[in-house]
């Protein structure tokens, strides 16, 4: 097919689908272009080695579903990793989804938040009952695992008057919600040496998603941004507040480490 045809084809589409116009405006390229203009020194995060920031590395997972929607297990064990590590860790996430990070972080922190918009916010947004029936599917229950509902463009963060050791942002990933996330996060909940995780920093450990990373440098206080980095073998960007080994992202990557994996299914008892 010629360009002449090509342009044809995709004004009939958006002819009969005007919709589709929105994935022009909110294409890759777009923010590739945004956060070139606006962040020309950052296009990316300097890369720490998973293995750097949590020694001696050693985790697994009595919960991982594989299905979409969820994190890599490597997301997930440096969540639970980096709560193990903290004292009497209190952990807060936005975005529960099925539940599978905070059941894995509530075996090794002791109390655990997670947002999410209730059952009627998600109908609102045309979902079906079946698919707000599975949020918080994992983590439901547990005794130390508190569900809170709301939309975190409006949710009063103030009001929770209580601080976290570790949060994870992975709510609605579009740039004026990872900005106001960001926001709330470091205004309302952290103490001096809380770590904050933003999930789908990258599509995948080797491709940065400009639109999150947009969103964490226009939310993030001035200040606290020599401390953020790309987890290596991850999607996760993280703020620490401390000085790490780096390197920069030169992808795609040699592989210096390789994992050891072992499964067993269990049948579910949720």
């Amino acid at each position: 097919m010629n360009k002449f045809k090509k342009i044809l084809l995709a004004i009939k589409m958006l002819y009969k689908k005007p919709s589709l116009i929105n994935l022009i405006l909110e294409s890759d390229d777009k923010w590739d272009e945004f956060l070139l203009k606006k962040h020309p020194k950052t296009t990316s995060l300097p890369l720490v080695a998973l293995e750097d920031l949590i020694p001696n590395f050693n985790e697994y997972l009595n919960t991982f579903s594989f299905l979409g929607g969820g994190s890599l297990p490597t997301d997930i064990m440096l969540l639970k990793g980096l709560c193990a590590k903290t004292p009497n860790c209190n952990y807060f996430e936005i975005g529960t989804w099925r539940g599978e990070s905070v059941a894995n972080i509530a075996e090794v922190a002791k109390e655990c938040f997670t947002l999410n918009l209730s059952k009627k916010e998600i109908s609102d947004l045309g979902m079906p009952k079946k698919y707000s029936d599975l949020h918080g599917f994992f983590s439901k229950g547990k005794e130390n695992i508190t569900h809170l509902f709301g939309n975190s463009l409006t949710f009063d963060f103030k009001g929770l008057n209580k601080k976290f050791d570790v949060i994870f942002i992975d709510g609605n990933h579009k740039y004026n919600f990872v900005k106001n996330d960001t926001e709330q996060v470091f205004k309302h909940l952290l103490r001096e040496n809380s770590i904050v995780v933003w999930h789908d920093y990258a599509y995948h450990p080797e491709k940065v998603r400009s639109e999150i990373l947009a969103g964490i440098l226009d939310g993030i206080p001035e200040h606290f941004k020599e401390n953020l980095y790309h987890v290596s073998n991850t999607m996760c960007a993280i703020y620490i507040n401390k000085e790490l080994k780096t390197s920069a992202p030169d992808f795609p990557l040699k592989p210096e480490k390789v994992f050891k994996i072992s499964l067993k299914v269990n049948a579910s008892t949720s």
